[in-house]
């Protein structure tokens, strides 16, 4: 789900700059993003077995973690099977997702809201953060240009990092973006351009030599940071329960996902060779794909099987520890009667449930479920329901045993930032009842 505002320049800072409105064409998708018409295939870049032969290698060998970091209340949060583990107890995400933290701590008169944001979901027993630890290109960039950071980005950064540890809140940080908002792949195409690279569409970003190791440069800038407040380096941090590659990817030139699984198994490779202690996950919205022809009349619609992800597929790379799926039924069904949202959300989990269960071996990871207020037909109380179907389809599935993750909401905001409001923010001081449906949810897992 891409955020509305683009993204300080810190050495030269560069004004706002305007979004064009986002098409409406592809309603199924997360909310505002385009559908993006599709370029001619292309061919398909392949992982070597050397390649996962060390990274095999790599995972079975500790790093030394700084003091406290693998002991006592605060350990890394690790995976077994299809479960998570921390400090020697199971552990579930209880969740949410505010991706502009990074952005408003680079700006002191902005940087309380991230604080308040941490408090309010703390409060409400919440214990895990989704947020962008990226910002490609534009206003407020950490990514000036490829192999180039802004130091005071980044020390926005180590403040989210160490403010979330001072609320007892796990971060799960996604590194790049399929849609514009914030750069993306169509920023690393467009920063290929500008070098004199013959690039064609922003797909390219899955294949292209180059502009892989832009990608790689940052990912090692962002895993190796020493964090200037902590003096913790990231991927020491048990603050950070994950890395997520790419929110939400999709490479609509090649439908077969030939291309965006090897870009997945080189990057997940790449990713464990720096840190094979965090977890890892994809960013995927939970597609089914051409591997898995029986399953895909799970997906909302046809369309949604031809943009180059494959659910099973996908998480079958090596490296990858959680099974990463998205839940938008208001804008995938639009047309579709509240009944047969809740319906669909059941159906829904439950495929993928029994999917990352029995076939994957790896807990499931709802990254992103909303309803917004602003598509019209769906008001709070079908926003509730919404919710309580995603609890408790969880929970039922969880309790028994079969599976481990959790689910983070799409979205909290605290107060004075109303005007960052997609639709789909949660504003506790205007939904007490939304936010005792989160604190009940809280207690349903401590129970």
């Amino acid at each position: 789900m891409p955020p509305l505002g683009r993204a300080l320049t810190g050495l030269t800072v560069a004004g706002p700059t305007c979004h064009p409105p986002m098409e409406s064409a592809w309603e199924w998708n997360s909310p505002t993003c385009p559908r993006l018409a599709a370029p001619p295939l292309r061919a398909t870049p392949r992982v070597s077995l050397l390649r996962c032969v060390l990274l095999a290698a790599s995972c079975c060998i500790p790093r030394a973690m700084p003091p406290g970091a693998g002991e006592g209340e605060w350990a890394a949060v690790e995976r077994r099977g299809p479960h998570l583990w921390a400090s020697g107890r199971p552990f579930v995400v209880h969740g949410f997702n505010t991706y502009w933290l990074m952005y408003f701590a680079a700006d002191p008169a902005t940087r309380p809201a991230v604080t308040a944001a941490l408090a309010d979901a703390a409060r409400a027993g919440l214990n895990v953060c989704r947020t962008w630890a990226f910002n490609d290109g534009g206003y407020r960039a950490l990514q000036l240009k490829p192999f180039a950071y802004d130091e005071e980005v980044f020390q926005a950064l180590d403040f989210v990092i160490s403010e979330a540890r001072n609320h007892k809140m796990r971060l799960i940080l996604s590194l790049c973006n399929n849609w514009e908002d914030y750069g993306g792949k169509a920023q690393y195409v467009r920063w290929g351009k500008d070098a004199g690279l013959d690039l064609t569409f922003d797909d390219t970003f899955f294949s292209d030599a180059t502009i892989k190791s832009y990608y790689k440069a940052f990912v090692k800038a962002v895993l190796t940071r020493k964090n200037t407040i902590t003096n913790v380096a990231y991927m020491d941090d048990p603050t950070i329960l994950a890395w997520e590659l790419i929110n939400e990817p999709h490479c609509h030139s090649d439908p077969s996902g030939n291309t965006l699984q090897a870009w997945i198994e080189e990057m997940a490779s790449y990713v464990k060779s720096i840190d094979p202690v965090h977890l890892l996950e994809i960013g995927v919205e939970g597609f089914y794909g051409p591997s898995t022809p029986e399953l895909l009349h799970v997906n909302p619609d046809a369309y949604s099987g031809t943009i180059g992800t494959d659910f099973i597929r996908n998480h079958r790379a090596l490296g990858i520890d959680l099974a990463s799926v998205h839940i938008y039924s208001d804008n995938w069904l639009p047309h579709s009667e509240e009944d047969s949202h809740l319906q669909f959300v059941k159906t829904w989990m439950q495929q993928h449930i029994d999917d990352a269960a029995n076939l994957l071996g790896m807990p499931i990871l709802i990254g992103e479920f909303g309803v917004s207020l602003k598509r019209g037909k769906f008001g709070h109380k079908f926003r509730e329901a919404f919710m309580e179907t995603v609890y408790s389809t969880f929970l039922s599935f969880w309790k028994s045993g079969v599976i481990g993750g959790g689910c983070l909401v799409w979205q909290l905001f605290p107060e004075s930032t109303e005007h960052m409001d997609d639709g789909y923010a949660v504003f506790f001081s205007k939904s007490p009842s939304t936010l005792k449906l989160l604190t009940d949810h809280s207690r349903s897992l401590e129970s």
